[in-house]
């Protein structure tokens, strides 16, 4: 497995977005039913959670795949195809990526990316993302957790979670999916989500939601696939690592369910977006054939 290599310009691919406009309508009713003047006020003069950053949380060790990150996707680290990404996105005032490796820190700076190191301690991303917003000197309130294992991630879709949550004033999270393909319906590894008729998150899973009777597959079924990015208000963020870890959360090994067992609200936009996530090595020749047939490169 290399490690590093030289920069090129990546790819780049189109998706559609739906909820959002939903989750923009839903937060405007929200803020009125609240009598939310101070919302409105922000809102329009287009400062109400205005300044947003990307953090890339990056680990070395993983149980699945150690040094992911760093593993070449079409002669690029993956991690650097994952910066390129995301520096397209409009909604982003400054991308970092967050590792407590020297090796990841390394390539990553080759590559021209800022870094900020963080502790060995963090349990998962989102702590993770925590830390390095407290080493930042700017202000920021989202931050936008954009998985390292990701290398196609549209950002459009990191757009898309950033207005959701703007327009979400009782959602302190954002977070996205896309359609499930049935051969992915009983894989622990691609994590399911189930949502209201608002666009709000009420439980995500390792297994296959919603279960019918019949434990098969529902061809006709729009089930739901939960992409790895999403965002945060930054007080929210603060305030997560001080919350005990809950049960569902545990037994899941999902962070996100320790926001909705606190009784946090998440918002949910859906995209349309073949995901190509990383989780094992298996999968970066899944991706390399994905994107020579797509002439990405």
């Amino acid at each position: 497995m290399a490690v590093c290599s030289s920069p090129s310009s990546s790819g780049s691919s189109s998706t559609t977005k739906a909820w959002v406009i939903h989750g923009i309508l839903a937060g405007a009713a929200v803020a009125v039913a609240i009598g939310a003047h101070a919302y409105l006020l922000l809102r329009r003069s287009g400062k109400f959670r205005s300044r947003v950053v990307g953090i890339i949380p990056a680990r070395f060790a993983s149980s699945r795949f150690e040094g992911k990150p760093l593993v070449q996707i079409l002669g690029k680290p993956m991690i650097q195809r994952t910066w390129e990404r995301a520096k397209l996105a409009t909604t982003l005032d400054h991308v970092v990526v967050a590792t407590d490796d020297d090796k990841i820190a390394e390539c990553c700076r080759g590559f021209g990316a800022d870094v900020i190191m963080t502790s060995e301690s963090c349990r998962n991303g989102t702590e993770r993302c925590n830390e390095a917003l407290q080493k930042l000197e700017k202000h920021y309130d989202i931050v936008v957790n954009i998985q390292g294992d990701e290398p196609l991630i549209e950002p459009e879709i990191i757009d898309g979670v950033v207005k959701a949550l703007q327009a979400a004033p009782d959602a302190v999270f954002s977070t996205a999916v896309t359609s499930l393909k049935p051969e992915d319906g009983f894989d622990p590894n691609r994590v399911k989500c189930v949502v209201d008729n608002r666009g709000y998150a009420i439980y995500f899973s390792r297994g296959l939601i919603p279960f019918n009777k019949s434990g098969t597959i529902n061809q006709q079924f729009p089930y739901l696939l939960h992409l790895g990015i999403q965002s945060y208000d930054t007080k929210f963020l603060k305030i997560y690592p001080d919350l005990p870890p809950t049960p569902l959360q545990l037994e899941e090994d999902l962070e996100q369910l320790k926001v909705l067992e606190n009784g946090y609200k998440m918002k949910v936009i859906k995209v349309d977006h073949e995901a190509h996530g990383v989780d094992t090595p298996e999968d970066v020749d899944k991706i390399e054939s994905f994107m020579r047939e797509r002439n990405l490169s």
